[in-house]
């Protein structure tokens, strides 16, 4: 719970602040160099999955290590995951680098008077990318540790760093998307020195030392599980990043616009629940490491359970209201971006609600199978969009492709969790899978029924958003979860104010404490 409330109190904010940010970042920059950014920034994505995978492999021996209280080898994974960062960064840099002598001859549809300014942002993309890779052995520290509150407090500041610089952008006389991206790169540059020396200076097992714990068999290892993590993150990236790619080759770049839009609406709501993953993801792989695999498997069912339905508690309302909620957000709202919106929020339910599983697998550590299966059902998409397309489609079209595809995706994941981990499967495809999806079809329905009564209008969203959140959490407590969720969940909310009145005293004048 306290992890949880650290992280959503940097989740309000960061929201609030990005969702100012990007409506003053696309009116300064325009739909054409705001496209632009996106498109770029998903290319550059295309290869940030091996950093990712790297990310997993190292959070998950630094967990491992911290279950099992081996600080030796929780400073060997350190220092271990150090080089690979550094090999890692060097490597994608000088592959993002020859890859850029091409992609602007002619992959791309951008304008030919900005590709000169495209080429320039790209390579402040790539000086990102590799302080961005080095910076991760010191956030999964960071997690491992479960410090949240520091996590949090760099994020806020992050945010309104980025705040500021959206409103500085306004003003500049220059070229508005070439300062812009010299200026996110910079942040990324302080983001990573900040949290380097907080990790340098409180955790043991952050000092470098490559003489005496760098260990090859150790790093074969964690070579050997990021592989497979990789396999399965290069095709869901690919079929991500892959569809800007398409789209923009069909559409033009003003469909990329409305697929950022999209795409933020859906990163910024989506947070809502993955934070219960990263808040509990730390005792799933510890409770694996101390040998405890029951308590890892009720941890990762109730995850899937509360990531679904706390995606669901902002995506209902969004999904109901979503023409108007852009509306009032960018005024001017690109063409594609409403169904786009809604049609990636419900792709992101139905992966939601088999995130607990993922967890479940890769805290037991035999990914090879599970990863090739997933991973090759993921990227069909593309050839599915590329097909869809041709055949003269609207370009939503691809994502009624993607979603058909991530449902079958989703039934693969929680039969490898069976094999692998031992979960239940009627248990879970039925109490966790069926319910959920019926309450939220159930909530849906409810608020389309409220909308048909009522003119368009911010008191029309506040009804909805009331009507369908009560609906959801009257069906999600008597219908989805067990007694003994409840019950748990209860006793922690019932000791929530006094934990943080004993851990955050209020000190008045007088001297007194609450």
């Amino acid at each position: 719970m306290k992890n949880s409330v650290y992280l959503y109190v940097k989740l309000f904010i960061t929201i609030l602040i990005s969702l100012v940010s990007t409506r003053i970042i696309l009116n300064a920059l325009g739909k054409v160099d705001y496209g632009i950014f996106n498109l770029i920034g998903s290319v550059i994505a295309m290869l940030m999955f091996i950093n990712t995978a790297m990310a997993l492999a190292t959070s998950r021996y630094l967990n491992i290590s911290l279950g099992a209280s081996d600080l030796g080898r929780l400073k060997s994974v350190f220092n271990s995951s150090v080089v690979l960062h550094l090999i890692l960064g060097l490597g994608i840099v000088l592959l993002l680098e020859i890859g850029g002598l091409f992609i602007f001859d002619g992959a791309l549809n951008i304008p030919s008077e900005r590709i000169a300014t495209a080429k320039v942002i790209y390579h402040f993309m790539v000086i990102s990318t590799f302080f961005t890779i080095n910076a991760v052995p010191y956030d999964a520290s960071i997690v491992a540790h479960e410090n949240f509150a520091f996590d949090a407090i760099i994020g806020v500041i992050d945010s309104l760093l980025k705040l500021g610089i959206a409103i500085w952008l306004v003003s500049i006389g220059m070229d508005k998307l070439i300062f812009y991206g010299l200026l996110m790169a910079l942040l990324t540059i302080a983001n990573r020195i900040v949290k380097s020396v907080y990790c340098y200076r409180n955790y043991q097992e952050c000092k470098i030392n490559f003489k005496s714990y760098l260990q090859f068999p150790l790093l074969k290892e964690m070579l050997l599980f990021a592989w497979w993590n990789m396999f399965g993150l290069f095709c869901t990236v690919l079929k991500n990043q892959g569809l800007a790619v398409l789209l923009n080759v069909f559409f033009g770049i003003l469909v990329n616009a409305a697929y950022g839009i999209a795409n933020t609406v859906n990163s910024n709501i989506r947070n809502f629940s993955t934070i219960i993953i990263k808040a509990v993801m730390p005792q799933i792989a510890k409770s694996e490491g101390s040998g405890n695999r029951e308590r890892m498997l009720k941890l990762s069912v109730f995850s899937s359970k509360m990531s679904f339905f706390l995606l669901a508690f902002f995506a209902v309302p969004l999904l109901v209201e979503t023409s108007y909620i852009l509306k009032l957000w960018l005024k001017t709202v690109p063409e594609y971006a409403v169904i786009f919106c809604q049609l990636i929020l419900v792709i992101s339910l139905f992966y939601q609600i088999t995130i607990g599983t993922m967890a479940a697998v890769t805290s037991v550590g035999n990914i090879k199978r599970f990863q090739i299966s997933v991973g090759l059902i993921e990227i069909f998409t593309l050839p599915l969009a590329w097909v869809l397309m041709k055949l003269g489609l609207s370009a939503y079209y691809v994502f009624i492709g993607a979603l058909v595809l991530e449902i079958i995706s989703g039934i693969v994941r929680i039969w490898y969790a069976h094999i692998v981990a031992g979960l239940n499967l009627k248990d879970y495809y039925i109490h966790t899978w069926l319910f959920s999806l019926a309450s939220l079809a159930l909530t849906w329905l409810i608020g389309i029924l409220v909308r048909s009564f009522i003119d368009e209008g911010i008191v029309r969203a506040l009804i909805v958003g009331v009507t369908t959140s009560l609906s959801l959490i009257l069906l999600a407590r008597y219908v989805v979860f067990t007694k003994e969720e409840f019950e748990k969940s209860r006793q922690v909310l019932l000791n929530f104010i006094p934990y943080f009145s004993k851990k955050l005293p209020v000190k008045f004048p007088n001297g007194s404490e609450l």
